[in-house]
């Protein structure tokens, strides 16, 4: 429950300006609570995989273990190295495929939570991303906390957020 807050915080970002599923564009979501500095993302399979369906060969599914792994790996984003912030491990779940048609436009949806020492100095994030995914080209990204709100549009020759 230590995370609750920041998880609501989360959850209260789900404004109605989210666009559909669009390929090459994947969805973050940065809420800061306290110490606690939460990033949701959603990465639509075809940006990391190259497909949106249950992998069908041996290529497809280590193409798939790996989109896994690289997700799992908190250095996916860069805190305000002042802030101090140390990740927790994050929460990488991949699409149910064959639930009922779920498999179009299928998600990998990642949860990481960071704890920050001197939260006061966080001013931004960075992200590594756009390295190791080539087909995301646009990461619509959205943050609340104590400083308010904002949004940003990162990109590959501009994957920070800072406020």
């Amino acid at each position: 429950m230590r995370h609750s807050i920041v998880f609501a915080s989360i959850a209260l970002l789900a404004l109605p300006l989210r666009a559909q599923h669009v390929h090459g564009e994947a969805k973050l979501d940065i809420a800061i609570d306290k110490e606690h500095l939460a990033i949701s993302l959603e990465l639509p399979l075809d940006v990391a995989v190259g497909f949106e369906r249950a992998p069908k060969t041996e290529k497809e599914k280590t193409a798939l273990g790996t989109a896994q792994r690289i997700l799992a790996d908190t250095a996916l984003f860069l805190p305000t190295p002042a802030a101090a912030c140390k990740g927790d491990t994050p929460k990488v779940v991949l699409p149910e495929f064959g639930k009922g048609g779920a498999e179009q436009h299928a998600d990998i949806d990642a949860t990481y939570v960071f704890r920050c020492a001197n939260p006061a100095a966080l001013k931004s994030v960075e992200t590594a991303i756009f390295k190791s995914f080539k087909r995301l080209y646009r990461l619509e990204a959205r943050r609340a906390g104590p400083s308010g709100q904002g949004a940003a549009r990162l990109t590959p020759k501009n994957p920070v957020f800072a406020w």
